[in-house]
Parts: structure tokens; C-alpha cells; sequence
């Protein structure tokens, strides 16, 4: 599939490894970065999805989606990300990703607003269940990073370029093309969710770390079953 994540915030909070091991299948281990696991909650919008050869479709190509997730490695050590959830608002791309990708999407209302140098994300879920969950994140951009500020931790929390799942019963995983993310500094206006509980999570603590970005365009690949026991 081809596509376009815009507008951006990842937003990262500690978590420990032992919370994060018992969600993943086995096959996959929990990454960490200075001994804490992460998990991540990125609201953004998605813009000209299509697949090849094939033209985006106007009112379905473009739409919000917010993500629940964590860092892995297979047991080849390769890294990448482990969705716990990802809430978009067509449901026709909900289907389809739970269909060929085995990820745990979720039909909600949401909207992106961008105003000025403010980004205004929300999101409520309808279906599957539970029904209600929230993830309402308001965001002002600021200038980009420095090399400085283009830190390890930075590197760790945003270069992700594959995504692991299961099909039949089976880790597979979907490599994932994209320029380096133009990363700005952002700061946090307003937050309130319940994602992460929905997904089985702790609440999290202390300020998140904060990245954001205008977007890129992407092109993520047919999953393939990892190979090996």
C-alpha cells in the first residue's frame, strides 16, 4: 500500500518490560532503550491511500488514524513495532487491514484540525468494543530539531520501518519504506485518553516525550511470514 502520514505526534511514555512481554507472541521480544521498555501513542492523518497501479479513492484514501504501540525484535533481533491498537475512521480501511494485515484496527470518530501551527487530534471509538474510548490530544509545532535534539532516543522511538503481526497462527512481519521523519520540536497543549487502558495497559507516568512531524510519504510492503521456528 502506498500513503502519506501527515501531521504526526508521537507521544512516549516508560514502561516495564515485564508489563509489555506477556501481550506478544512468541517469536517476538520486548526492545528497550536506557532498560525501559516504550509504548507509544501516535494520532495522525493518513492521506492518499491506494494501492499499486491503483488511483486513491476520494472520501476513502484520507482519513485519521491513532495508534497504540510498542518496539520489538523477532529472534533474529531485527526490530520493529507491535500494535496493540490502531483506531481510523473509514471502515472499509478497518476491514481491510484486519483482513490482509491481522492488525487490531478499530472503527472511530476522529478529526484531525490543523490550525496554524496547532494540531488538534480526536478520537472516539465505535467498533469492535469497547465502545467510547477517547484519545483527545491537542499539540502546538515549533521549529525543527537541531542535530543535537535528533538524539538516539528520538532515532529509537520514531525510525521504525517494519511492523510484526500474526497471520494463521503465525508471527509475519511487513517492511515499511519512508524518508527520514522531518522531526519539529511540539508541545503539549491538552491530553486526555483511555487507549492505553483499553489496550490493557497501565496508566502512564509522568509528561510523555514528545516528537512531531509534518509527515512523509510511505509504502509498506505485503506481509511475509518470518522465517525460522
Amino acid at each position: 500500500m502506498y500513503h502519506r502520514w501527515s501531521w504526526i505526534t508521537f507521544l512516549h511514555w516508560r514502561c516495564p518490560p515485564s508489563v509489555l512481554q506477556p501481550m506478544l507472541p512468541p517469536g517476538l521480544a520486548v526492545e528497550t532503550f536506557d532498560g525501559s521498555a516504550w509504548v507509544g501513542l501516535t494520532p495522525f492523518l493518513m492521506q492518499g491511500v491506494r494501492a499499486p497501479a491503483l488511483p486513491a479513492v476520494p472520501g476513502l484514501s484520507s482519513f485519521p488514524e491513532t495508534n497504540v504501540r510498542t518496539y520489538v525484535q523477532d529472534r533474529r533481533g531485527r526490530p520493529g513495532i507491535w500494535f496493540l491498537s490502531l483506531d481510523a475512521a473509514r471502515l472499509p480501511a478497518v476491514l481491510a487491514a484486519r483482513a490482509s494485515y491481522g492488525l487490531p484496527y478499530y472503527w472511530a470518530n476522529m478529526a484531525v484540525r490543523v490550525t496554524g501551527n496547532q494540531v488538534a487530534y480526536r478520537c472516539e471509538r465505535r467498533w469492535p468494543g469497547p465502545r467510547g474510548l477517547r484519545c483527545d490530544v491537542e499539540v502546538r509545532l515549533g521549529p525543527p530539531l537541531s542535530e543535537t535534539e535528533r538524539d538516539e532516543l528520538a532515532h529509537f522511538l520514531t525510525a521504525r520501518y517494519r511492523l510484526f503481526t500474526v497471520i494463521a497462527g503465525r508471527v509475519a512481519a511487513a517492511e515499511a519504506e519512508h524518508p527520514d521523519w522531518p522531526l519539529c520540536q511540539v508541545e503539549l497543549l491538552r491530553l486526555d485518553q483511555d487507549l492505553l487502558a483499553g489496550a490493557g495497559l497501565p496508566a502512564p507516568v509522568g509528561a510523555p516525550v514528545l516528537h512531531a512531524s509534518a509527515g512523509v510519504p510511505v509504502r509498506v510492503g505485503m506481509w511475509h511470514w518470518l522465517e525460522g521456528p
